[in-house]
């Protein structure tokens, strides 16, 4: 149901910004799924309940299943000799087969961890009596973060064998890489060396649920008019559910997002160079990071409201804190797209003040001919009269 939701959201939006919005309104990503025709009933149906993603997705746009499904995936653009023009050629179908076992290989290892470690490592452990009674505090941190390294792979799991299917149909070729190797992570939902490697919340989060997040992007924080990221976090915590445990963590989230954007913008640049600064910059930022999603999450997991705050108080809320300082003591940057929405809001405001001027410039000229006709009208009518 989850997956039919985001579908029926994202065409609509794909054809509302392909039939009712000029492509200078759009964003690159916008234009580029843009629908420009209504779908056929038989296409709707077919993309919304088509076998490959009716349980588990992955979410894909319209305009690449139809692509996908007329066959045009395929179909390799070069320019033409003015460097205007644009010729289709068909390149050979490449075949699923390499990469659909590597994918289900990755599945069988996560199950495998699943069923093995994750068992033997609870999140629920974090909040035992016994444990935050006499575990150290390195003890807390090292369990916090292993648990929730082994809570993901039943996710990595079950992304990575839908998006095996697919494959297997042949849906989710990209292109060719510049080996010329084929690609197939058009529809992919994660990318576990990423996730497991992030220096920075925002990594994270971009190699994790790519396509819900994308779906995220594309309805609601390129359209925002004010707070994206906390529109965007809300959004997200109503999609997938009511359970406390959600809005917990994705409340959180926007804290930690806003608290490392910020850090990130003001120190990074001072650990670029040497080599070996931003070595250690990395390690620093890799620990931060992954304590940080850690503690974020554990509400995800538990759910409930009462163990979640037993949780965040047995850390004395102590991120929480932090954050609120970084925000409090760090100057926020104005991002790239609040840069580029206010110059969009100045160009749309001088254009429809150029329009105005035209406008009245034309009104005053038409006014001022309807003052001489009738002044010419009235002499005609002395003269005649005279005469």
């Amino acid at each position: 149901m989850m997956i039919i939701t985001q579908k029926i959201t994202s065409l609509a939006y794909e054809i509302h910004d392909g039939m009712f919005r000029k492509d200078e309104e759009l964003t690159p990503s916008q234009r580029g799924l843009a629908v420009r025709r209504m779908p056929s009933l038989l296409e709707y149906l077919s993309y919304n309940c088509n076998f490959m993603g009716i349980l588990a997705g992955p979410l894909c746009s319209y305009k690449d299943y139809i692509t996908f499904i007329e066959g045009r995936s395929y179909h390799m653009t070069q320019s033409g000799e003015d460097g205007k023009e644009e010729i289709q050629y068909e390149k050979t179908e490449p075949s699923p087969n390499i990469a659909v076992t590597q994918k289900l290989l990755v599945c069988g290892l996560s199950l495998l961890f699943h069923l093995t470690v994750s068992k033997t490592l609870p999140v629920q452990y974090n909040i035992d009596e016994h444990f935050q009674a006499t575990a150290s505090w390195p003890t807390k941190v090292i369990y916090l973060y292993v648990s929730l390294l082994a809570a993901r792979p039943k996710y990595y799991f079950a992304w990575t064998l839908a998006d095996a299917i697919n494959n297997a149909a042949g849906f989710g070729f990209r292109g060719y890489d510049k080996n010329g190797a084929a690609r197939w992570d058009l529809i992919s939902n994660l990318r576990i060396q990423q996730i497991e490697m992030s220096t920075s919340f925002k990594m994270f989060l971009d190699n994790w649920n790519i396509q819900t997040a994308l779906w995220l992007k594309r309805v609601c924080y390129e359209r925002a008019s004010f707070s994206p990221t906390i529109q965007t976090f809300f959004l997200s915590a109503i999609w997938h559910g009511v359970y406390p445990g959600y809005y917990l963590t994705f409340l959180t989230g926007v804290l930690m997002t806003l608290a490392a954007r910020a850090m990130r913008s003001n120190i990074r640049h001072y650990f670029m160079e040497p080599p070996q600064l931003k070595l250690f910059y990395d390690v620093i930022t890799w620990i931060v990071t992954q304590i940080a999603i850690s503690y974020t999450v554990v509400p995800f997991v538990l759910l409930s409201i009462k163990p979640s705050f037993m949780f965040y108080s047995s850390w004395y809320y102590c991120l929480h804190i932090a954050g609120i300082l970084v925000l409090l003591l760090l100057p926020v940057k104005k991002t790239q797209r609040g840069r580029n929405t206010h110059e969009k809001i100045q160009l749309s405001r001088s254009k429809k003040f150029d329009e105005q001027e035209n406008s009245l410039g034309q009104n005053s000229f038409s006014t001022t001919n309807n003052v001489c006709n009738q002044n010419q009208e009235i002499a005609s009518r002395h003269s005649s009269l005279k005469q």
